[in-house]
């Protein structure tokens, strides 16, 4: 049996929870927004490493291709960041691999398997941090396994941790000035009396989205 590790927007972040679940894994498939070549070099200690480019991987990225089909063991993978990219005249394939939503997926379409691992990267509040496992048997069979990996903030209180303020989009033009004014994450989420976590988010979203508004900050990191 050959086990194949599926992940994706990892944001600039390698979790060592993620590094973990990945050792053993033959190959490692990544569908995109990795942001930062060191994490390709960081997965390709572990295996080698198969990825596609995502909206948010710039100039760095520009080796990386916008869509991949590739033989994993036998399975007819093709692989893209946002799967509204998906093209009409799609190769024979027995599995899609996408990412871009931060949400887990899987479902079966035209005898074809679907599969958004999610992000194992920087959380966006609410959702999961997760990861899959692909298993494929010597005869051509395979199976999916989804990872919800633990994130240390849901160790405690759990809602406490993650709450956001409801004032939260007046907040954020105030927040965009001191990310200007060169304030650190955690001087900013000291002074709204906010997480540094919810802090990270709205610098990240703003620096790495030129010209982003209120309203597309909110949206990106998931409210």
């Amino acid at each position: 049996m050959h086990k194949i590790g599926v992940i994706s927007d990892t944001h600039g972040m390698l979790r060592a929870e993620v590094a973990e679940a990945l050792q053993g894994c033959e190959l490692i498939l990544h569908g995109g927004d990795v942001n930062e070549q060191k994490i390709l070099d960081e997965l390709g200690e572990i295996a080698p490493v198969c990825a596609v480019r995502g909206n948010n991987d710039k100039e760095w990225a520009e080796h990386l291709p916008q869509t991949l089909a590739l033989n994993v063991c036998g399975l007819r993978v093709f692989m893209v960041h946002n799967k509204r990219d998906i093209p009409k005249d799609l190769p024979e394939t027995d599995l899609i691999v996408y990412g871009h939503s931060h949400k887990y997926e899987e479902k079966t379409v035209g005898g074809i398997q679907y599969l958004n691992p999610g992000s194992c990267g920087p959380r966006r509040f609410h959702q999961e941090i997760t990861l899959a496992l692909l298993f494929i048997e010597d005869n051509g069979d395979f199976r999916i396994e989804k990872r919800l990996l633990q994130h240390p903030e849901t160790r405690g209180s759990k809602e406490e941790t993650h709450r956001i303020p409801a004032d939260i989009a007046l907040m954020i033009p105030a927040i965009m000035k001191e990310i200007d004014a060169g304030k650190s994450v955690k001087q900013i989420a000291k002074k709204h009396r906010i997480s540094e976590e919810l802090s990270e988010q709205i610098a990240r979203m703003y620096l790495t989205h030129p010209g982003v508004d209120v309203e597309g900050i909110l949206r990106r990191i998931g409210m």
